[in-house]
């Protein structure tokens, strides 16, 4: 919504703010499930039972085609050196073609994006780099990312026709509002969407009693946000009052105390899946907990990473022709250790998704250190926490506390701190009364102001000691 749209939904009258969101509401539903979508989704549940050699097998045919289609329609493979022999016919290899970064992507994006082909909408990126990308869709692209997710909701018994309690980013609710409805209803998508931006102490049993009046037993959105709505339940000892189905998250990493949370406030585990605008990489959580590589997606590669713990994730994106990404650093960490599930459903598993290179401090020594979450794993007392990292000597701990924390809380949350970050940086408490959010509504786990690109790598073994 650009400002002028936004202004004017501002100050309409909350009734017709429901109208707009359920207008816009029509407008998704129409893109994203038009065109046989319920076929689409058939086959590609059908995949679900493929053998993984079959699936594998299918996924580097199409990737070969994919590449082969976009060297010879976009300016930039074209012309790039590496793409001549794919370009005169031979087969794709993905090492004899480099990794491209978001930088090299952001910068050139107007020689990747296909011109010769129709587009049904624009897409992008939140930028939490602070490189936001816009890029065409085709609209099949659209269907096949929303049939993947469907059959990740259809995994665990979710219909079309349930209705969602979605907490997310989207500024359904205007900034200024001080008192409830803090939700608005998109009727075509049968959800209710509930503001980002205004839950604390003072409004939480308002997004609560909204909740049970509905009875809706499908809540999904970011996990910090179903999180912090777990924590005040959590405190007041309050409950909903009936029984939630299913939890589900996206757009941010889960953290195990996060999942914790919300399986204790809700009375049940969360499930994720993974995903971005950009289509490069998707993983999808089965019935068994186990976060399985939608192979049939896109091209995916774990790059083992030579600064950190675990693989770098890079992807090529073979459903979307009008915006071709070949072997994109998507930015992510994943720990890959080729174990199998029972569930019988093809795809590697991923054991953990560690999250964007920003989440991660770094040491004086240069090594960085992730899955910084262990730190709050014991502090009840903590509604939400964001790490901030300044420089190279010290890191400061924002937290929004509950009103029983304690000088003894806070002791204990520099010695957690110090079990894994070590000795060597500064760390210091700030009490707030609310942690900053990107753009799009997103809570960032680390903020650094250090450029990590421009430290110098350690070996492996020193930076995993």
């Amino acid at each position: 919504m650009n400002r002028n749209l936004e202004r004017i939904y501002n100050v309409l009258p909350v009734g017709l703010q429901h109208l707009v969101c359920s207008a816009e509401g029509y407008r998704l539903q129409r893109t994203r499930f038009s065109h046989n979508f319920a076929g689409l989704l058939r086959d590609v549940e059908a995949r679900s039972v493929m053998a993984h050699a079959e699936l594998t097998s299918l996924r580097d045919d199409v990737v070969d085609a994919f590449v082969s289609d976009a060297a010879s329609g976009s300016t930039f493979y074209r012309e790039h050196p590496a793409y001549g022999a794919i370009v005169e016919g031979q087969s794709f290899r993905a090492a004899n073609v480099p990794i491209l970064d978001k930088h090299t992507v952001q910068s050139h994006a107007s020689r990747i994006a296909r011109r010769d082909l129709h587009t049904a909408d624009t897409a992008a990126t939140s930028g939490s780099t602070g490189m936001g990308l816009r890029f065409p869709v085709t609209a099949e692209a659209i269907r096949h990312q929303w049939a993947t997710w469907w059959r990740f909701r259809r995994w665990h018994g979710i219909e079309r026709h349930e209705w969602c309690a979605y907490f997310g980013g989207r500024p359904v609710v205007p900034i200024t509002r001080r008192r409830a409805p803090f939700w608005r209803y998109n009727l075509a998508g049968r959800q209710v969407l509930f503001s980002g931006s205004h839950l604390a102490d003072d409004t939480w049993s308002a997004y609560a009693a909204e909740l049970t009046r509905r009875r809706l037993t499908w809540l999904h959105g970011y996990p910090s946000l179903l999180a912090l709505l777990a924590s005040y339940l959590v405190e007041h000892r309050a409950t909903l009052g009936y029984d939630v189905r299913w939890v589900t998250t996206s757009a941010e990493n889960l953290l195990p105390a996060q999942a914790d949370l919300i399986e204790r406030a809700f009375g049940v585990r969360p499930r994720q899946h993974y995903g971005m605008a950009e289509g490069a990489a998707n993983a999808s959580e089965c019935p068994l907990g186990c976060l399985h590589v939608d192979e049939d997606f896109a091209y995916v590669e774990f790059i083992p990473s030579e600064s950190r713990a675990g693989c770098r994730i890079v992807g090529t994106n073979v459903t979307n022709r009008a915006f071709p990404l070949v072997r994109y650093d998507v930015g992510d960490i994943a720990q890959v250790s080729g174990r199998t599930c029972e569930c019988g459903r093809p795809g590697r598993i991923v054991d953990a998704i560690d999250g964007r290179r920003e989440d991660y401090v770094v040491l004086p020594n240069g090594a960085m250190v992730g899955r910084l979450d262990h730190i709050f794993k014991d502090q009840v007392r903590v509604r939400e926490a964001q790490i901030y990292q300044p420089d190279l000597t010290r890191v400061v701990i924002r937290v929004v506390r509950a009103p029983e924390f304690a000088s003894q809380d806070e002791q204990a949350l520099v010695r957690a701190a110090r079990t894994w970050l070590g000795h060597e940086l500064a760390i210091e408490i700030d009490h707030v009364d609310a942690l900053p959010r990107t753009s799009s509504g997103k809570l960032r786990f680390v903020v650094s102001d250090l450029s990590v690109a421009h430290i110098e790598p350690l070996p492996l073994a020193l930076a995993s000691s």
